[in-house]
């Protein structure tokens, strides 16, 4: 296996997390320890269990720790959502948006190429 750092899905779910992790510095002080802290947590979750699951050296490991990954985009993509509705957003949304389908789709076709 080559290093995650090559892997195309590493690169954009490492992008969406400092994405994320930016966006909800404009959040309300009052959610620093609600929906920021799990927000931030949750979207740092998808690149850190790739790099985990990397370090585990067999395919099967990896692929558990990849669909541990695509929870927590579930999560990021509900927190996102639902941080949006509640007008917590100061930006045009749209380009996150797009970047959390990407991670997904890459996520998940990741996660099919693993065949155990």
């Amino acid at each position: 296996m080559g290093m995650y750092e090559d892997l195309g899905v590493f690169q954009k779910s490492d992008e969406l997390a400092l994405r994320i992790y930016k966006i909800t510095e404009a959040f309300p002080k009052s959610e620093m320890f609600g929906i920021t802290s799990q927000m931030r947590r949750a979207s740092l979750s998808v690149p850190t269990n790739i790099v985990e699951g990397y370090g585990r050296k067999s395919k099967k490991e990896l692929k558990h720790f990849i669909n541990i990954a695509l929870g927590s985009h579930a999560e990021t993509k509900y927190l996102f959502s639902f941080s949006k509705r509640l007008g917590y957003h100061k930006e045009d949304s749209s380009k996150s948006e797009e970047l959390i389908a990407e991670v997904g789709r890459m996520l998940w076709g990741f996660y099919k190429s693993l065949e155990v």
